[in-house]
């Protein structure tokens, strides 16, 4: 009877262990989007790609953003070991500023949490600097 419980218990711990091995490990094509220079109502929708590289499925369980004017969404179900997925990036382009904001994912992957970032620029081509307006100089006038 001892031995049945010992052969039990050892096979017990080694299926702990085989288990914990696996781990889903999130890998993406980049970590920075550059909008670059856009203008003011432009498509503000940007992709960011990733593939799980691990061995279990990978569960995305959060997608925040560091400001309401970036809205980003993520994937639905668990993505499996060496498959792709999008997280997809809104950014309100009817603010005219600079764009500096991160977006913070967590999921079960070997490490938990990714800080993705977006930059760039919107801009109002309506409204020019006074310099730009300015075709002559007052001295000449």
């Amino acid at each position: 009877m001892k031995n049945l419980i010992t052969i039990l218990f050892v096979g017990l711990i080694s299926f702990a262990a085989n288990a914990q091995e696996k781990v889903a490990k999130i890998e993406f094509k980049e970590t920075t989007i550059d909008y670059g220079v856009i203008e003011k109502g432009a498509d503000g929708v940007r992709v960011f790609e990733f593939t799980n590289t691990g061995d279990a499925p990978l569960i995305i369980t959060d997608v925040k953003s560091s400001c309401g004017c970036t809205v980003p969404k993520k994937p639905e179900g668990p993505i499996a070991p060496g498959k792709t997925g999008e997280i997809s990036v809104k950014y309100d382009t009817n603010r005219v500023n600079p764009i500096r904001k991160t977006i913070t994912v967590l999921s079960n992957a070997e490490t938990p949490t990714v800080a993705l970032k977006i930059k760039g620029e919107v801009i109002d081509p309506s409204k020019t600097s006074v310099l730009e307006k300015k075709s002559t100089s007052v001295m000449n006038q």
